[in-house]
């Protein structure tokens, strides 16, 4: 058989079995057939997995999550079921639309949070990005509009495989030539690929390149080596995408394709050990308020001297992930009614503290898990990310309501007051009553139980997986005595977005018979 006849036998046999495992009948109903997708020599398809993915990206969005939940009764798993979303994602947007991209980030966030959740409940997280994944790419033209081609190593063989050629053609928004890197380089280890994509991804201060590229890693230890090429080529593309953008309107270049380079050189850091050295709480608070007040420049430049001084880059990033907090804890909320329901004074979705905290959380991990030359460049350009936003907040900590909790001594009471904060949109309190717990003592999963159920049911203007999971995080990793902040983060960001459940929730806890 050849090639080209073989491609064509397994794309039919994948749609077959897609309506093999639906059973023709329902197949019908719900508008599948065997000849779902045009029968097209590129078509990026996943073998096994296919079946499933096709499901994703064709089953009517009125009967996605009964389909889903027949799965999951019938033994699919839920990590199965992210990952066939997480493709099917992939492939339909390969990091282009905004709604598609922010999707595919909250995948992963929602696999975690259905961890935290009793067994009864634990689908919903993964029912709610799923629905919104099906959803958005069914109104971006599903199988007709995949941005993804299956690439041929043949036809793209010869190609340079540096990672500073990758970095080059997504400069000047070469797309096949960043793809003929990106095929070249598809049988080399997952690690191996994702250190040669950060450096595009260390080019530019933008939260979606970055957050983009972790949670991709993240989702290849999901699905297996055999996909790392598919998932991190949506960072390529994004990459290519912003350059194309920043030539078409005329931009200059990002400031970083210089600073970078030179704080490497001038600290002389790729030749340096990594360094061990931990900072004290005072250390650690006067870096973060240093890179809370800096500009950019002086910001990288600070992160840069405090690596070539020996601290560990952990502790960089904790400082980071702090200065980010702040940015959040200091914003006085957006200034008028926007789209949606981002009413003045709110501050959850795409606002400056919510940004700054996925981002930094993203640097942090993405040092964590690099090469050495990687790992403080993610922490030099973290630093500059977090950096030069102060301006649009306030010089001091927006108002708590602290006054309304201060003689509450009572953990339990205080729970209760958070919640019916939160569901009141009582910004305020509802930080204040968290940051009161938190101050006498309060065992930590409590709190997070309350805020998790928010994060899993509200809308959260495309960001309360990702967050939730930005804080149970930076939760874990900071020290006790600065940790908190990050809870009282979340519950000011669950107040505000509180009022718009996220679509398909209802439905979802219908069908599975538990409370909404």
């Amino acid at each position: 058989m050849q090639c080209n006849d073989r491609r064509r036998f397994l794309a039919k046999v994948g749609s077959g079995m897609l309506v093999g495992s639906l059973g023709a009948s329902l197949a019908g109903d719900l508008g599948i057939s065997s000849a779902y997708a045009e029968d097209r020599d590129d078509r990026l398809t996943f073998g096994d997995m296919e079946p499933l993915v096709a499901l994703m990206q064709e089953t009517p969005l009125n009967r996605l999550q009964r389909v889903l939940l027949d799965r999951i009764n019938g033994g699919t798993d839920l990590p199965t079921l992210i990952a066939a979303g997480s493709l099917a994602n992939a492939r339909t947007f390969g990091g282009h639309d905004y709604v598609g991209f922010h999707t595919f980030m909250a995948l992963s966030p929602a696999l975690e949070m259905s961890a935290e959740l009793a067994s009864e409940r634990r689908a919903l997280p993964i029912l709610k990005v799923l629905y919104r994944n099906t959803d958005r790419i069914q109104q971006f033209g599903g199988s007709s509009r995949e941005v993804l081609k299956r690439l041929d190593a043949v036809k793209h063989e010869g190609a340079r495989v540096s990672a500073k050629a990758l970095q080059a053609a997504t400069r000047q928004a070469d797309v096949v030539n960043a793809e003929r890197i990106m095929a070249s380089i598809s049988d080399q280890p997952a690690k191996q690929i994702f250190n040669k994509v950060q450096f595009p991804v260390q080019d530019d201060a933008n939260v979606h390149r970055v957050v983009l590229a972790w949670r991709a890693w993240l989702a290849i230890d999901l699905l297996g080596q055999q996909h790392a090429g598919t998932l991190l080529r949506q960072s390529v593309r994004f990459c290519l995408q912003d350059s194309k953008n920043r030539l078409e309107k005329g931009r200059p270049d990002p400031e970083l394709w210089t600073l970078l380079p030179k704080l490497l050189d001038q600290y002389k850091l790729p030749g340096k050990a990594i360094g061990a050295r931990q900072g004290d709480d005072q250390w650690i608070d006067e870096m973060a308020w240093t890179l809370f007040r800096s500009d950019r420049r002086q910001a990288a430049d600070a992160a840069a001297q405090a690596l070539a001084d020996g601290y560990a880059p952990d502790q960089i990033g904790e400082a980071m992930s702090i200065a980010a907090n702040l940015l959040l804890l200091h914003d006085p909320g957006r200034s008028n009614d926007q789209d949606g329901d981002k009413v003045k004074g709110s501050v959850h979705g795409a606002s400056v503290g919510v940004h700054a905290s996925d981002a930094a959380n993203a640097w942090r991990n993405i040092a964590a898990v690099s090469n050495r030359r990687n790992t403080v460049a993610s922490v030099i350009v973290g630093a500059y990310h977090t950096a030069g936003q102060s301006p649009h907040v306030r010089p001091d900590r927006w108002p708590l309501e602290n006054d309304a909790v201060e003689a509450i001594n009572d953990p339990s009471e205080l729970l209760k007051t958070a919640e019916a904060a939160v569901r009141d949109r009582d910004q305020a309190l509802a930080a204040a009553a968290t940051q009161r717990y938190g101050e006498l003592g309060g065992s930590p999963r409590p709190m997070f139980d309350v805020l998790l159920s928010f994060a899993t049911s509200q809308d959260g203007a495309l960001h309360a997986e990702k967050y939730y999971r930005t804080v149970t995080e930076e939760f874990a990793k900071t020290r006790p005595s600065m940790r908190w902040r990050h809870l009282v983060g979340l519950a000011r960001v669950s107040a505000s977005e509180y009022g718009t459940p996220a679509p398909g929730y209802q439905e979802a806890c219908e069908l599975m018979n538990v409370d909404a």
